[in-house]
């Protein structure tokens, strides 16, 4: 199983920064494309970055561009998504998920999406 363990979550400022992590948990993420997703309160799940095997070319949704950094180190087998000039439209679970083709990661549908971290952006 593609399973992670996100952590780093917290209650943020609007406008304020804040890191969310997560560690694989029992597989090695060196061969799959990473992406964080998160779900706003009554909301589906929303594709918000994703890098690839290669750490190139990460890929954000357009709401995020200029504020959010995706990271991996696969010797520490953790993905990190750094967050800056947060919004309150940011607020929402955040959950890594592990599979291939960053391309077209927002279709991605995954079968187990974890206990997520909960990022909340108060206004």
């Amino acid at each position: 199983q593609l399973q992670f363990v996100d952590s780093g979550g917290g209650l943020v400022q609007s406008g304020g920064s804040l890191t969310v992590s997560c560690a694989a948990s029992g597989f090695s993420m060196d061969n799959y494309d990473i992406a964080w997703f998160r779900q706003a309160p009554g909301k589906e799940h929303e594709g918000v970055s994703c890098i690839s095997q290669s750490d190139s070319s990460p890929v954000y949704t357009d709401s995020v561009k200029g504020r959010f950094t995706i990271a991996r180190d696969n010797a520490k087998n953790m993905a990190f998504l750094q967050m800056s000039s947060l919004k309150p439209e940011d607020t929402g679970i955040y959950y890594c998920v592990a599979n291939f083709a960053c391309s077209v990661f927002e279709h991605w549908n995954p079968a187990y999406w974890g206990q997520g971290t909960q990022v909340t952006v108060s206004s």
